[in-house]
């Protein structure tokens, strides 16, 4: 079986690392899988790309800045939503032809337009939409946060600068609509709560969606000796280390005002930990932090090598994801299997992840308060070497490559026996 899989990036992005990481899954399982993305950054044979020109520039920069234009020329908001309006048609590409299911994954920012979609929907290839967002099923917003219009059909978008009945989430979900309609894709989500809000919503009417994690590396993600990961990282062998990590650090659905304001109240109440406490940032705009934290902080940057990536989750005592909306984190799924206690909000995928006061801790939404506590229970109150053990034992049972490769083979081959018929 040959499946085709493709994300706008190779690397960039939790998508990107997810899409790759199903590939290399589904190859050490039997199947031949390819990877099609805008931009290859390294020479994996198995990942193609577009073909190189102006145009694939122009498409990215030309989504953009009809999203600006179109949002009153404000920059708010420019990366929380897309149209599709701009893409690269790629059914008739060599890799596209010879593929027998057509694996689609994170498509944005110029990368496919809804017509290009449309093409492949009505190429007559078998298609799974693996959902990382809830962007496939709403008009322009990857994540809808209070707003549930995407539940009956989208207007009057609370993103854009002057909402309307027939405004620019009112266009694109109309024009979904009509491409979605009867379409044969088998949809999977990446966690059980993106699956229900998409059996929820409107142009997902009547479709079973599928949830199927993410899958890890558990060999690559795993404890080892904090001091050697330390020295390794350059990071203090003295100090408790909390790591956070986003691609963007400083995008506000990253919650990082609130993961701030919890470590200000802790050092309050904890006044003894300003000599003990250290905040370690991984992530773009990660330099910028050191003056917003009470304790030192060691900006890391984007780390987009994985092994790299490994030894920091390795050499610090927990992980803290402050997000206010989110589907299935892979950086959960890798703190947890490198034995890391994670603390996050109640928030999208996140509980099926966390087990509260077991593997990590809770917080209820939008409450830094609670995510102090979260900080007081990890770092002071429970059973460290304990919590740790729980948190690699669920990693390696749910999110093993072996295990998610073998629920999307099944989903490829009813597929292609439906197909066949």
């Amino acid at each position: 079986m040959r499946v085709l899989i493709v994300n706008a990036s190779e690397k960039t992005g939790g998508a990107a690392i997810a899409a790759l990481r199903l590939k290399e899954a589904l190859t050490n399982n039997g199947v031949k899988a390819k990877m099609l993305v805008r931009r290859k950054s390294d020479k994996n044979l198995s990942v193609v790309e577009l073909p190189q020109s102006w145009r694939l520039k122009y498409n990215f920069l030309w989504e953009r800045f009809r999203i600006w234009a179109g949002n009153g020329f404000s920059r708010e908001h420019l990366f929380d939503i897309d149209t599709a309006m701009c893409g690269t048609n790629i059914t008739a590409l060599p890799e596209y032809r010879e593929a027998d299911v057509i694996h689609l994954h994170w498509v944005n920012q110029g990368f496919l337009s809804l017509r290009n979609i449309s093409a492949i929907l009505q190429s007559g290839k078998p298609v799974v939409w693996t959902l990382h967002d809830m962007w496939p099923f709403t008009g322009i917003c990857h994540y809808a946060h209070d707003c549930e219009r995407f539940k009956t059909g989208c207007h009057d978008c609370m993103l854009l600068q002057k909402p309307a009945k027939h405004d620019l989430s009112y266009r694109v979900f109309q024009a979904k609509d009509r491409i979605l309609q009867n379409s044969g894709v088998a949809f999977v989500a990446c966690s059980k709560w993106l699956a229900e809000e998409a059996e929820s919503s409107y142009l997902l009417r009547g479709k079973k969606v599928a949830d199927i994690p993410n899958p890890i590396d558990i060999q690559l993600f795993r404890p080892q000796p904090k001091d050697k990961m330390r020295n390794e990282c350059r990071l203090p062998l003295d100090k408790q280390l909390i790591l956070f990590s986003a691609y963007r650090t400083t995008l506000p659905i990253k919650g990082l005002d609130y993961l701030v304001d919890a470590c200000r109240q802790y050092a309050e109440a904890h006044p003894e930990s300003r000599d003990k406490l250290a905040i370690v940032a991984v992530g773009k705009d990660a330099q910028t932090l050191a003056e917003r934290f009470p304790y030192p902080v060691y900006p890391m940057g984007y780390v987009e090598d994985e092994k790299r990536m490994a030894s920091l989750y390795a050499a610090c005592d927990a992980f803290v994801i402050p997000s206010l909306q989110d589907n299935l984190p892979n950086t959960i799924v890798e703190a947890m299997a490198s034995g890391l206690p994670c603390i996050g909000f109640r928030v999208g995928g996140i509980p099926e992840m966390i087990s509260h006061r077991a593997t990590g801790y809770l917080a209820e939404p939008r409450n830094a308060e609670d995510l102090k506590k979260g900080l007081e229970w990890v770092l002071c109150e429970c059973n460290y070497a304990e919590v740790s053990k729980a948190a690699r034992s669920y990693a390696v049972a749910n999110y093993s490559e072996h295990n998610v490769a073998m629920k999307y083979i099944a989903i490829y081959n009813r597929l292609c026996d439906d197909h066949e018929k």
